[in-house]
């Protein structure tokens, strides 16, 4: 999935729409990154040596980890919440010039809630690990 695809499951838009394609291999939700280095969240992180920011890392992950939902979200018109992160580890820097690939599994699901075990990667160096909660909350009228 491109950009434009994943636009069509996940409630963010850019600059929050942070995944470039993903796609759904044996269970495994495939995303990647590629870092150029002009995101708004390399501009200050920091001066002279940018660095992605680890809740970055967390919110792509999670956003890897909606495309395994995606046919839960568009059969209940639900957004995607975090409800947990757990076990997070910030293993390797991530800076311009990095592809990032994410692979994230569904682990078990109960009702609405739904938790996945999520892992970063910059070529074969793990750069996060972490383990997440979503609940899949049904959109109301505003």
């Amino acid at each position: 999935m491109d950009k434009l695809e994943l636009e069509k499951i996940l409630p963010h838009r850019p600059p929050m729409l942070l995944l470039d394609d993903a796609e759904v291999v044996d269970g495994h939700a495939i995303g990647h990154v590629k870092i150029a280095g002009d995101e708004y969240f390399v501009q200050g992180h920091f001066p002279g040596y940018p660095v992605v920011p680890g809740v970055i890392l967390c919110e792509m992950l999670a956003q890897n980890c909606c495309v395994l939902m995606a046919e839960k979200l568009s059969s209940t018109d639900a957004t995607p919440f975090y409800t947990s992160l757990d076990k997070v580890r910030f293993k390797h820097q991530v800076r311009p010039g990095d592809t990032l690939t994410l692979d994230c599994t569904l682990t078990r699901s109960h009702g609405m809630f739904h938790f996945a075990h999520g892992e970063a990667r910059v070529g074969d160096t793990v750069a996060c690990v972490a383990d997440m909660s979503f609940a899949l909350v049904p959109k109301k009228d505003a």
